[in-house]
């Protein structure tokens, strides 16, 4: 199995929907997954610290899952079939280990809130870990170095000229 992490939840450009990009813990490799508005948003919430004054789904079965003393273990993103992600949730329990199956997004969600690891399977690796590549663009290494050198005042010299 591969370890894996929350990297970011945002937009697919070309679809209009939300996704999440989970990496490996180096960040060489990545997976898109597209989730839905309801789940990325709870993935988000968790990232940026944010806790509802209510809970919403997920932390009412974090809250489900302790009151009944147990804990998830892991989350594994198991299987790839017709571009759709299969996942289990793996618990812990009184009575030893169980599994329930699962969308990626929720799971997902649910590790976050629990401080449980995110793997992704060995077949799932083979075929949807996505590698970066290093770019060796020089623009783009331009504008970083610009990015790094440059300061609010030289925005303001800028505005003051018009």
């Amino acid at each position: 199995m591969v370890r894996m992490k929350v990297k970011v939840v945002g937009l697919d450009q070309h679809k209009m929907l939300p996704v999440v990009i989970i990496t490996d813990r180096d960040e060489n490799g990545f997976i898109p997954i597209v989730i839905g508005p309801a789940e990325a948003n709870a993935i988000r919430l968790v990232l940026e610290g944010k806790k509802p004054e209510r809970p919403m789904t997920h932390d009412l079965l974090k809250n489900v899952i302790e009151q009944l003393h147990a804990k998830v273990d892991r989350v594994v993103i198991h299987d790839l079939r017709n571009d759709t992600y299969y996942a289990r949730i793996y618990l812990t329990t009184r009575d030893g280990e169980i599994d329930i199956d699962a969308r990626p997004s929720d799971a997902i969600a649910l590790a976050l809130r629990m401080d449980a690891p995110i793997y992704i399977s060995e077949e799932v690796a083979a075929v949807a870990l996505m590698v970066n590549e290093p770019q060796e663009d020089e623009e783009l290494e331009e504008f970083r170095k610009f990015l790094e050198s440059v300061t609010p005042e030289d925005f303001e010299r800028n505005f003051r000229r018009e």
